[in-house]
């Protein structure tokens, strides 16, 4: 089986910019790919693109004006999950032999879009009696106070982190500094979340990767992908445990037996922090500490900057922002900058294994429709 390498990345800013388009910001992030790889355009010879709130046909909208010569191109749409989905169909078509260069990259522009919450599907029962995702987490985030004696303050100190890291993070347009009091005095959006503790709601950005199982010619040591799962959520029908992320544990441990790891071999982890509590739950569902253990965690200073594991050192979707079809993408372009030692003023030090980790949706029950995984080594 053909071993597929990650031999170019790249990202634009993530911010809000409405004199841009999706396509304009997608082509910066493809080119930059390129020449990271040390790769022609013409060398690729498939296209996966992953969008979540754009027009029909995304994929080939953004490529025609780089005037791409006709070969596959593959929308995916999994919500939050897509770019990482579309890392993983191209995996499997490059470890097969379907192709030998691939790009695939993400996007979404939602300044397009107004302000607000993410709108979901009304065709789902949940959604039309108002359970969008800030309530969805604001219940989640109270039951585990309940079961575990969370503090506000401490839920507060994730935003508080993610924000440090953030600053440091070129691309992260919207990243400020906030202290604890500043994150709970925020403008209230759903008890007990605040302002601060949710991700922005109106993120433009795009990123890409060029894959190849070619000889790599480009600027950084290329990065392999030791573990690619994508998950769906269960049917659920009796009720289930809220704070227990079941999608994102049952990910990780096929992400985990496939790479031939355990999180204790982590160096760092991108993870999907939509609100302050999902980064709690996620230490527990990836396996970095027990259940109810997660403020533990995060008090001992283990998942910052300097820690033991660091945890979304680009300042994840609170700090850099989330535009859904380019966040699995961005994320693993900062992994392999962290691997590759370029990642700057964030850099973790003897980085050498990183995890992604990114959901989508939430059309049944209290978990997700999606979830995708990815582990990453020079």
């Amino acid at each position: 089986m053909n071993q597929p390498l990650i031999t170019g990345v790249g990202i634009t800013d993530f911010g809000r910019f409405p004199e841009l388009t999706e396509e304009a910001m997608a082509q910066a992030a493809i080119l930059d790919a390129l020449a990271d790889a040390g790769t022609q355009l013409s060398q690729v010879q498939a296209f996966y693109c992953g969008n979540a709130l754009g027009a029909m046909l995304p994929g080939q909208r953004a490529l025609r004006e780089l005037h791409a010569e006709g070969g596959a191109v593959y929308n995916v749409d999994n919500a939050c999950s897509s770019g990482a989905t579309a890392l993983n169909l191209a995996l499997q078509a490059l470890k097969v032999g379907q192709y030998d260069t691939v790009v695939v990259f993400g996007m979404d522009h939602l300044s397009s879009l107004g302000g607000g919450p993410l709108q979901l599907s009304q065709k789902d029962w949940n959604n039309r009696r108002g359970m969008i995702m800030p309530a969805l987490y604001a219940m989640r985030a109270t039951r585990y106070m309940h079961d575990h004696g969370l503090t506000l303050e401490t839920l507060a100190d994730i935003s508080v982190k993610n924000r440090k890291h953030g600053v440091l993070n070129p691309i992260a347009k919207f990243a400020k500094l906030a202290g604890r009091e500043e994150v709970l005095a925020s403008r209230p959006v759903a008890e007990p979340l605040t302002l601060l503790q949710c991700c922005p709601a109106v993120v433009d950005g795009a990123a890409a990767l060029v894959l190849s199982t070619k000889p790599a010619k480009g600027v950084a040591k290329p990065v392999r992908v030791l573990a690619s799962v994508v998950q769906s959520g269960l049917f659920e029908t009796a009720p289930v445990d809220m704070t227990e992320a079941e999608i994102t544990a049952r990910a990780a441990r096929l992400a985990y037996e496939q790479a031939g790891i355990g999180p204790q071999d982590l160096s760092l982890l991108e993870v999907h922090d939509a609100f302050t509590i999902s980064e709690l739950l996620y230490y527990e569902a990836l396996g970095l500490c027990s259940r109810g253990e997660a403020a533990s965690l995060l008090q001992s200073g283990a998942t910052t900057l300097g820690g033991r594991v660091p945890v979304n050192p680009s300042g994840g979707l609170i700090a850099k922002g989330h535009p859904p079809g380019a966040t699995g993408v961005a994320q693993v372009v900062e992994v392999c900058e962290q691997l590759q030692g370029r990642a700057g003023a964030r850099q973790v030090r003897g980085a050498r294994i990183g995890l992604t980790q990114v959901t989508g949706g939430g059309i049944w029950g209290v978990d997700h429709a999606a979830c995708s995984i990815n582990i990453l080594s020079l």
